[in-house]
Formats: structure tokens, C-alpha cells, sequence
């Protein structure tokens, strides 16, 4: 597939930034995600809420979701922070997510307004077999620089990233909170357990996270350039039972595990519980999120998206 190039409308000048001086790292945002749960442990311990030149918060996101090993209480929390929702007059029989999701962005935002965390990053694990990736919303320079800073570094194992092409009132998710930031997303892993490749492997990209912002904050010039991203498009649900709504295949053996593949028509993609092979007809696009658990209940068997390039100015601080 070829790759789109999304430029900057100017000419790819130096852009200066504020320091990040705030940093907030969030795990628990799905409570039986468990990568991040331990990571805000460890953080707590080592820290003392200090990462170098940024004061750095760690929040739990999801208490009581946590408590009981489970996604979410009510609803999903990672869906409750669109502007709209944010402004939404709570009632006492809101549900717990949705009354969180005001207490969060009270404490790390306002979202959109001067007083909201200089940088938010939010830990989550997936079933599907993705490694790490970076999702971010927009064309975040800070967001993207990070990324660019990390696939330069890391050797241990591919740094994808997942573009969401939302404008910021929309993006849904509690990164969106901050000025800048972004969801380390790894896996594989199963819901209620946690593995040391993909803790590692989180840990490995927090950790040159922290390395980006010091030396950012420092006065380091990073160089434009690009990277690679896939723009996500729509998802794609079972085939189902008109009458039940149930479903009635699985993720097709050849697709499984396979994300990040290449669809092209005629792939298989699913296999019906009654024998047949059900083949993909859609344009060649990229596959991820392929069979994850928590999608479902929202009726996704793996979404679908575009590679493209994403050209990124120089950035350094403004310390003025």
C-alpha cells in the first residue's frame, strides 16, 4: 500500500515548546491491564515524585476497577474524555467511570486549558499480538518526537505507532487530557496477568521517555524528519447470526497473531463455526487490535489502518 505523507501546512522552521515540567504517568485506566498497575508501583517507590527537571505524578486511573481485576466497573473509562463528556453536568447515578473521568481531568487537566499536565502518558496492555506501540491523536510534535526518540533508541524489539485522526474536543481517551501525550499500548498478554517481556518492554519505553524530556528540557534540539504511522480507519465486526446477533466464526488461524500484516483481498479472516473460510474484500490496509479481548463487547474482531509518514519540524524549548 503506498504511504500517505501528511506535511505541516509551513515550512518545516524550529518549533519552540514550553518545558514539560509536569509530567503525569497513568496506569490502571483498565484495571486488569497489569503492566501499568505494577509500573506506578515501582514508579512510587523510586521516584519521590521527581523525574529529573519534571515533577512527575503518578495516578492510579481506575481504583476500584483495579481492586477487582476487571476492564471497568460501569463503562469504560478510556471512552469517558471527550470535551462533551468532560462538560456534562454529573448526576448521583452517573456512572463510577464517568464521575472518575471529571475527577481526573480536575486533577491532571483542566483538558484544553493552561493548567493541564505539560505531558500524559497512559499505560495499557493488549491481548493481540501488536509488541509496543504508541498511540497518539493529531499531529502532537512533542507526541511524535517522543516516538522518533524511542524507535531510535530501542533495538530490543519494532516501536509502531497507531495515529488517531481525531481533533482534540473528540479524542476520548485520558492521554487527550494533557497538553501533549500519548498511550503505551503492549502486548500480547492476557487480562489479570503480567509477563516480564512486556513489562520489559513498557518499562524500556517509559524509560526513554524520561531520557526525551531531560534532555528536552535541557535546551536539546531534536532534528525534523519522519516518521511511520498507521492512521486508523474502521474497525471490522464477526460475521454474525441476523436473528441471535451472535457470532459465528472465529479469527481465521492465518490472521491470528498476524498484526500489522497487510490485508489484501481474498486473505482469509475468518473461520465460520460451520467450516467455511471467510475472506477478506476490502482495499490492502494494515490489520492490528486483531482478536483482543476487551473489543467483543463493542463488536470489533480487529481494526484496520493506512501506513503513512508523518513529517515532524525541529523542536527545542522555549525558556523564556
Amino acid at each position: 500500500a503506498d504511504l500517505n505523507v501528511f506535511s505541516p501546512p509551513q515550512q518545516m522552521e524550529r518549533v519552540l515548546f514550553p518545558p514539560l515540567s509536569r509530567v503525569a504517568v497513568c496506569g490502571g485506566t483498565h484495571g486488569n491491564e497489569m503492566s501499568g498497575v505494577y509500573m506506578l508501583r515501582e514508579l512510587k517507590k523510586q521516584s519521590a515524585g521527581q523525574a529529573g527537571s519534571a515533577s512527575l505524578m503518578t495516578v492510579l486511573s481506575n481504583p476500584r476497577a483495579v481492586e477487582s481485576c476487571r476492564r471497568y466497573v460501569d463503562k469504560d473509562l478510556n471512552r469517558c474524555f471527550t470535551s462533551h463528556l468532560l462538560r456534562a453536568p454529573l448526576t448521583d447515578d452517573a456512572p463510577y467511570e464517568q464521575k472518575r473521568a471529571h475527577e481526573l481531568n480536575a486533577h491532571l487537566g483542566p483538558k484544553g486549558s493552561d493548567e493541564a499536565v505539560d505531558l500524559l502518558i497512559d499505560l495499557h496492555n493488549t491481548t493481540s499480538n501488536m509488541g509496543l506501540c504508541l498511540i497518539f491523536y493529531s499531529s502532537d510534535w512533542i507526541a511524535l518526537h517522543i516516538l522518533k526518540y524511542i524507535q531510535s533508541k530501542m533495538t530490543s524489539a519494532p516501536v509502531r505507532a497507531i495515529f488517531v485522526d481525531l481533533p482534540a474536543s473528540e479524542a476520548y481517551s485520558l492521554e487527550s487530557v494533557g497538553k501533549h501525550g500519548f498511550a503505551i499500548e503492549v502486548g500480547p498478554q492476557p487480562n489479570g496477568v503480567l509477563r516480564a517481556d512486556i513489562y520489559n518492554l513498557m518499562k524500556e519505553a517509559l524509560d526513554l521517555t524520561f531520557e526525551f524530556v531531560q534532555e528536552f528540557n535541557a535546551g536539546h534540539t531534536f532534528e525534523g524528519g519522519q516518521v511511520e504511522a498507521y492512521m486508523m480507519e474502521d474497525p471490522v465486526d464477526y460475521p454474525r447470526d441476523p436473528t441471535t446477533g451472535e457470532i459465528t466464526a472465529s479469527v481465521h488461524s492465518q490472521l491470528q497473531d498476524k498484526d500489522f500484516k497487510l490485508l489484501k483481498p481474498g486473505d482469509p479472516i475468518f473461520k465460520k463455526f460451520s467450516g467455511e473460510t471467510v475472506t477478506y474484500e476490502g482495499e490492502e490496509l494494515y490489520s492490528f487490535f486483531i482478536n483482543e479481548c476487551a473489543y467483543y463487547e463493542k463488536k470489533i474482531a480487529f481494526l484496520l489502518g493506512e501506513k503513512v509518514r508523518l513529517d515532524l519540524p525541529p523542536i527545542s524549548v522555549n525558556n523564556d
